[in-house]
């Protein structure tokens, strides 16, 4: 089944995640009508590789044709509109920058993994419940109601100032009519009765007056009390969750709905502040003693004025942090000299501002930083905001092109000369409307990615301050529940698979060496990522990225089937094969090795004891020789004077191998063939096979290698000529204490 197939089979909450990053940057219809082809291609090695990434577009817009004359001999009138207009949308737009597609499809890709994944794990984690709080969503509610009854009262009173005037013009043109008359007509009885009716109706316009100016100060009122409470706390939510988001938590939605609110409240204020105006207009045109215009309005303007500035100043976000397109799972971490993007979004949809907000981008600008180091940015640094960099058509401005460069210091001196690594250090991209990019971590060299990392994931699982640079003075301790699910949305993020509570079990004991409640435990930073695990020249971070890596380059397919149990220790994992049937193995991560897989078997003796056998784990060097799904299904075992024969029967608990790994396999094994039987120009097929050799004492192998480059012709023919013992003493079985 296709991972889109999956992604459709999901429930609502799900899908309305995969619906949140589907746009007009990569749509939904193209992701529909071409799903086993997009799924067929590797996105993120063309998001690093620019002719890899024009061929792959060319070939989706060939794919994208082809769905037309497909749709256009159905007649599909709809469907072949939508084509046509998405077609000329990604030739325009990704015509001279093929490798962003790239970077688009294999994201939106990745997030559906991560969703897949999210939606097979039963259990919500602390931090994953508390962004979908009840009470947070009954606020969202409340926000957008009280906006919207905000924005009636607004256009209700322009009907009271249209009023205003009109009963003001009346006035004016009867009591100019009155004066225009002669002095002896004003002394008439009717004209007495027309005075006493101009005070009545200047009466009436003064009570109106007072009316329309209560309105606007209590719509005014409205506004400032909600910008104070509710859209304030929604937006620091919004940018809760984004943080999460950054460390591979779930997808941060609710900025259209922010963007509407702030939009809406913009449009009321302006709203306001043109009756002010218009108020000042009837006061140069008629005013009196006690008249509450000359009183009242300059304070109402001031105050809206005030509101309007701060409504802007706190509409300004940073919408994508900054992130290096070459490790799109990495934000935050930025190498020096490597081009970063970042994007800054206006939550106010103000047609009139197109093109007249220009944006400046700065590092470490007016901010205290512990580094002892300071950068430039190179390259595009200022741009105007626009409407079309966003696909809603808000404002926004993308920098693209932007690259730190470390300045030399005269005193010479280097960050990591300080109390903090570098990888320790905390920058800030900030912009000239007053906004600031989350803390960044600037590295030199790529080895140091997995330490900036862990600072980037330790920051923002600890705290929602968006600027405190010095927070590795003294980084907080963290909540060991919120910890360990923050960690397998680094599985689910990275290789499509989070972790179960069994996994997440045994990385809590590794984490602090016991048993512990989950709930009340709080983890150190040097335990997390300083400290050297026990017996070992490691860090817990260090031999976890290490596993990351290896599932992400050689084991990815098995890894996200399910059939890698990985983390369980070498005592549970015995108590759970020992009842199994002989044959029965499973596969977990080394953990005295980084980066390391082995699996163990039980066997039973003629006695009937059982027996474990654990084979020294592959690593990537290995793995990169020969696929770990073929090394399963070809791996031998030599027992004293008989013939190799593969002791894997069974993948834990009883799934028999081949119905587990087979379509992971390769090709299908040789099969056993003379020299004279087959192979090019006379020369003996052969491929890689990896054999063990089970010694009967307790003596040490005698080699640390089992894989060696035997055929199976070769060993037919060796066998042949040779007896068993002399072939023994060429194999050994290199199996470890792991």
């Amino acid at each position: 089944m296709s991972q889109w197939s999956q992604v459709q089979q999901l429930e609502i909450k799900f899908l309305e995640q995969v619906d949140q990053f589907y746009d007009d940057n990569f749509p939904m219809e193209i992701r529909h009508l071409l799903a086993q082809w997009i799924e067929s291609q590797d996105w993120e090695a063309a998001s690093n590789n620019e002719a890899m990434a024009t061929i792959l577009l060319q070939n989706l817009l060939i794919q994208v044709d082809e769905q037309l004359d497909r749709v256009s001999q159905e007649k599909n009138l709809l469907l072949i509109h939508n084509l046509k207009r998405i077609r000329k949308l990604l030739q325009g737009k990704y015509h001279g920058n093929p490798m962003h597609i790239a970077v688009i499809i294999s994201n939106c890709l990745r997030e559906e993994r991560r969703i897949l994944a999210a939606a097979s794990m039963p259990v919500q984690g602390p931090l994953e419940k508390s962004l979908q709080n009840s009470v947070v969503s009954e606020r969202q509610r409340n926000v957008e109601h009280k906006v919207s009854a905000i924005k009636n009262s607004a256009q209700m009173t322009d009907q009271d100032v249209k009023y205003l005037e009109d009963l003001q013009e009346e006035f004016d043109f009867r009591y100019k009519t009155i004066q225009s008359l002669e002095q002896s007509d004003k002394n008439s009885a009717l004209i007495k009765q027309e005075m006493l009716a101009l005070q009545a109706m200047l009466n009436t316009l003064d009570y109106k007056r007072k009316e329309v100016l209560s309105k606007i100060g209590r719509v005014i009122h409205e506004i400032d009390m909600l910008m104070s409470n509710m859209l304030t706390e929604e937006l620091l939510d919004w940018k809760r969750r984004q943080q999460i988001a950054c460390i591979g938590g779930p997808l941060h939605g609710g900025l259209d709905q922010l963007q509407n609110c702030f939009t809406l409240l913009a449009e009321s204020l302006f709203q306001v502040r043109r009756q002010l105006e218009k108020l000042d207009e009837l006061l140069t045109r008629l005013t009196y003693d006690g008249d509450p215009i000359p009183v009242q309005r300059p304070q109402l303007l001031e105050k809206v004025n005030f509101l309007l500035y701060n409504l802007f100043r706190n509409s300004f976000v940073v919408e994508r942090q900054p992130c290096m397109p070459t490790h799109p799972q990495r934000p935050m971490v930025l190498k020096t000299l490597i081009q970063f993007t970042v994007k800054l979004r206006l939550l106010i949809k103000l047609p009139e501002l197109n093109y007249q907000i220009r944006v400046k981008a700065t590092i470490d600008k007016n901010v205290s930083t512990v580094s002892n180091r300071r950068f430039v940015l190179c390259g595009t640094h200022v741009k105007a905001m626009n409407m079309e960099e966003s696909a809603n058509g808000s404002l926004s401005v993308e920098f693209r092109h932007l690259q730190p460069k470390e300045m030399k210091s005269s005193a010479g001196s280097k960050g990591n000369e300080g109390p903090h690594m570098v990888t320790e250090e905390l920058h800030s991209i900030s912009f000239e409307t007053q906004t600031s990019s989350l803390p960044v971590v600037m590295i030199s060299n790529v080895s140091q990615l997995p330490n900036a990392w862990a600072s980037i994931i330790w920051y923002n699982l600890s705290t929602n301050d968006p600027q405190n640079l010095s927070f590795f003075n003294n980084p907080p301790a963290a909540t060991l529940s919120q910890l360990l699910e923050v960690l397998s949305w680094q599985f689910s993020s990275y290789v499509g698979r989070g972790l179960n509570s069994e996994q997440l079990n045994m990385l809590a004991e590794k984490l602090t060496g016991q048993q512990v409640s989950y709930n009340d435990y709080q983890l150190s930073w040097a335990k997390f990522c300083k400290e050297h695990l026990p017996g070992k020249s490691f860090t817990f971070w260090v031999w976890l990225e290490a596993i990351l890596d290896l599932i992400k380059k050689h084991i990815l397919p098995l890894w996200i089937d399910g059939y890698i149990m990985g983390f369980v220790s070498k005592e549970k994992e015995r108590i759970l094969l020992k009842d199994k049937t002989p044959g029965t193995f499973l596969l977990r991560f080394s953990e005295s090795n980084l980066g390391g897989i082995t699996f163990t078997w039980v066997d039973q003796l003629e006695n009937g004891d059982v027996t474990f056998h654990s084979v020294e784990p592959y690593n990537k060097g290995r793995l990169s020789a020969l696929p770990f799904a073929d090394i399963l299904r070809d791996y031998k075992v030599i027992m004293a004077d008989n013939v190799p024969e593969n002791p894997l029967k069974y993948l834990y608990p009883d799934i028999p191998k081949d119905k587990a790994f087979g379509k992971h396999y390769s090709c299908q094994p040789n099969e056993v063939s003379k020299p004279s039987d087959g192979g090019g120009k006379g020369y003996v097929p052969s491929v890689f096979i990896p054999v063990s050799k089970i010694l009967n004492d307790s003596t040490d192998p005698h080699s640390p290698s089992d894989l060696l480059p035997m055929s199976p012709s070769v060993y037919a023919v060796l066998s042949e000529h040779l007896s068993p013992t002399v072939i023994e003493t060429a194999l050994s079985s290199p199996y470890s204490t792991d």
